[in-house]
């Protein structure tokens, strides 16, 4: 049976609602990914991690090398439940290194990782819009590998667009998988022979709780930064609130500073006098130590200098929790 080269799903042609429907078998693409390559029409395909968590465990009973693949910009809080599934030695790959702001060091980022419980044996930054690193990455890959190599992730971290670089930069072959900035666009393993080695992809592991799943696809372009970020900082003198579109209400009381790491697109309003703007959305107290960040997962983070507590009011069944300062 024939598979989809962008997704990996088995072609058919008999169920259109099904995954891998086509009218040709003959076809490299799946209708599906057709549409999301050539009029940006994505159709949501209902997934679990349930429905990924074999693959992992089959991964685990090779000794092949694991390329995790990491969003800088949105590091899942679940990230070292991989090493529950996985006992393979792990090549970290932090992608989108061009969202964060170039005046972080790649030197402080390496070694923020070294804070997550994981199998890893070397770790390398890129940037897929920028070619940045790819040579690196390859030796890397070429230096650790045994047989296969499968490429792992969490959704949108940017698995597709690397792997995509790679066979633009290291193979003559003209196919390409399917990229999208929305969930579970890889659907089954996708096999790819470059001239050195064979990679694996696998379907991203859902980031539950990421505000993708929850506002209008229409919206996702200007949530989601295409560009380096350009950091917003708040000295915070008074009791204020900070408010970004419909999305987040951030209430301070204490003297502090915060700085926000969101899409450039997003627009702020600071309000200091009492309102009730945003305050039918669900609530958070969030106990925040020094130099810590409050994550709005898929939204973005804020950085904040000193101890306090800070009111967060965003999006029912978005994650909000706190991590150690990346930057």
């Amino acid at each position: 049976m024939n598979k989809c080269i962008g997704c990996g799903a088995n072609l058919q042609n008999e169920f259109k609602d099904k995954v891998g429907y086509t009218r040709n078998l003959d076809s490299k693409y799946c209708e599906r990914c057709f549409r999301i390559k050539n009029y940006n029409d994505y159709k949501l395909v209902d997934k679990t991690n349930e429905d990924y968590i074999p693959i992992l465990e089959n991964i685990s009973k090779t000794d092949s090398l694991v390329v995790l693949v990491v969003d800088l910009f949105n590091i899942s809080k679940d990230l070292e439940l991989i090493s529950k599934y996985l006992n393979n030695k792990v090549l970290l790959v932090l992608t989108k290194r061009d969202i964060l702001p170039l005046s972080v060091y790649d030197k402080n980022i390496n070694e923020y990782f070294n804070n997550y419980k994981l199998n890893v044996i070397d770790k390398v930054i890129i940037s897929s819009k920028n070619n940045y690193n790819f040579d690196l990455l390859y030796s890397k890959i070429k230096k650790y590998k045994t047989d296969n190599v499968y490429v792992i992730g969490f959704t949108n971290a940017g698995k597709s667009s690397m792997i995509n670089k790679l066979i633009y930069n290291y193979s003559n072959k003209e196919s390409n998988i399917t990229t999208s900035f929305l969930p579970s666009t890889t659907l089954n393993t996708i096999e790819i022979e470059l001239d050195d080695f064979k990679l694996i992809d696998t379907p991203g592991l859902l980031d539950e709780g990421n505000i993708i799943d929850y506002v209008e696809v229409n919206r996702l372009k200007k949530i989601i930064p295409s560009n380096e970020i350009k950091p917003k900082t708040y000295q915070i003198k008074t009791k204020q609130s900070i408010i970004i579109e419909d999305l987040l209400r951030v209430d301070v009381e204490e003297k502090n500073s915060l700085t926000f790491y969101v899409s450039n697109n997003l627009e702020f309003l600071r309000i200091y006098k009492e309102s009730d703007k945003l305050t039918n959305l669900k609530k958070h107290i969030i106990d925040v130590e020094d130099d810590n960040d409050i994550v709005i997962n898929g939204l973005g983070f804020i950085k904040v200098v000193k101890k306090t507590q800070i009111i967060i009011y965003t999006l029912d069944n978005v994650d909000v929790y706190t991590r150690k300062s990346l930057i």
